[in-house]
């Protein structure tokens, strides 16, 4: 859509995102919203939960307290430990991704860890007069995933694995903006400049994946955004045309090419919410979403050499082939930090054909640099096929396993257990929150957890929420 000097604000892109933020009621979150948000919830609490015993996590921390003013807000994992609104949105996001467990969207990002901290934080600013309930929380939370979805829809490129930006870095600032504007009741105007200053807050280069660097992505993004809408609840203004597509000059447009905006409509009896249509993917292990793919099909080749020879023996090996799109930041043939494992197809499939799972002590010093994994590393070629695209949508991941004896064996993915296509059960999900949780949290308060967010409709004070993970004792 193209908005010219004379356009009115209500005609504008910016501005009917405005009208949605503000417009869009507690009654529009379909029951499938409601149930597969609260997943979202639940599984990024776990993870920056798990999160917050990093060592990423506690160099955040550790800056983050040299600012002791307005301690409001709690920190995952930390009994007694407040800060900021700001900065405990800053050092939960650094939680959230610092193993790089969080969910993941199509087109790509992450796009939980970028909206919760900002509204867990924001929860416990707001004065007890004014504390929004759980189903305000609700649908906060959901308005920060709409937006994310909806910007990252008005261009191609969005939907391929990316290459210049890390992208929950830019949508997930936004998505932060949107939800904390919603969260704090801001009017139509506050949300459109709420918007137009967090893109001025936003972006990180591709350059610092699979480094520290990455997850104050989340967590800059997650802050930002909070940041962003409380300047404009006091006053500041920005573009109204942030969104527009305005030529030869460029808003959000300076991060996509072949941008093309497109109107949210207000709600009027009912909304679609794009998480309806498509549901996200819940990691089974913390490493890069692309790992996934090729950890199921080298586990399927794993068990076919178990079938054909008795047992696993990597001497039978002559040769690990494995099929994977052109990507460059995640074909790191022999990684040297955790980070940069999180982020390597080579390493991810190799764990798996030597162990028979990955998981969270497979990314420690002891387990990268094993004798054993390298030589398996050593045996990996690569091949791009071109049907393979870069596509979290369309990808495929295949490692064939060349015997010494000139056999072949070959195991395939086209959908891993926890894609949207083939989302984790309820059973799954619980488990993989439970084992993160209780690296932190006694059992009993992991319940409550669960508890809490299953029924989170119903809260009264959403800042309970908040407050319940920072008075668990923290294990030794």
């Amino acid at each position: 859509m193209h908005a010219h000097a004379h356009t009115q604000i209500w005609e504008t892109v910016t501005s009917s995102f405005a009208s949605f933020i503000h417009g869009v009621r507690p009654e529009h979150l379909s029951e499938v919203v409601r149930h597969r948000s609260k997943r979202m919830i639940l599984d990024s609490i776990g993870v920056g939960l798990v999160g917050s015993t990093t060592r990423v996590f506690n160099i955040a921390l550790r800056y983050c307290q040299l600012y002791a003013s307005n301690a409001v807000s709690s920190v995952y994992g930390r009994k007694g430990l407040k800060l900021s609104p700001t900065l405990a949105a800053f050092t939960n996001g650094i939680a959230a991704h610092s193993m790089d467990f969080d969910d993941t969207w199509h087109p790509a990002t992450h796009p939980s860890g970028a909206v919760l901290p900002a509204l867990l934080a924001a929860s416990q600013m707001l004065p007890p007069s004014s504390k929004p309930d759980g189903l305000d929380f609700l649908l906060a939370f959901n308005v920060g995933i709409e937006v994310q979805g909806r910007l990252m829809r008005f261009s191609t490129e969005a939907h391929n694995i990316p290459k210049r930006f890390h992208p929950p870095s830019v949508v997930g600032t936004m998505g932060s903006a949107a939800a904390t504007a919603k969260l704090l009741s801001l009017n139509e105007t506050q949300c459109a400049h709420a918007l137009a200053i967090a893109a001025s807050l936003a972006g990180a280069p591709m350059a610092n994946a699979a480094t520290q660097a990455k997850p104050l992505h989340i967590g800059n993004a997650t802050r930002l955004g909070l940041e962003a809408a409380l300047l404009a609840a006091r006053g500041m203004e920005a573009s109204p045309l942030i969104l527009d597509d305005i030529p030869g000059c460029s808003g959000f447009s300076a991060f996509y090419g072949e941008y093309q905006p497109k109107p949210l409509p207000l709600p009027a009896n009912s909304h679609e919410f794009l998480l309806e249509k498509q549901d996200v993917a819940f990691k089974r292990f913390p490493a890069h979403l692309g790992m996934h793919w090729i950890v199921d099909a080298a586990m399927s080749a794993r068990n076919l050499l178990i079938n054909y020879s008795g047992s696993f023996s990597p001497s039978l090996i002559r040769a690990i082939l494995l099929r994977i799109p052109v990507s460059k930041y995640i074909n790191r043939p022999f990684p040297e930090s955790e980070h940069q494992a999180r982020h390597s197809f080579q390493f991810n499939a190799c764990t798996a054909l030597l162990d028979g799972e990955v998981g969270l002590n497979s990314f420690t010093d002891g387990c990268i640099h094993r004798r054993e994994l390298m030589e398996l590393l050593a045996k990996v070629l690569v091949e791009h096929p071109e049907d393979n695209l870069a596509n979290f949508d369309k990808m495929y991941g295949e490692v064939a396993l060349v015997l010494e004896n000139g056999d072949v064996l070959t195991g395939r993915c086209d959908t891993f257990y926890g894609h949207w296509r083939k989302p984790l059960s309820r059973e799954s999900l619980l488990k993989k929150f439970r084992s993160n949780a209780s690296h932190v949290l006694p059992e009993d308060k992991v319940n409550s957890i669960i508890m809490t967010v299953e029924n989170l409709e119903n809260l009264p004070d959403s800042s309970q929420l908040a407050s319940s993970l920072r008075f668990f004792p923290q294990k030794d």
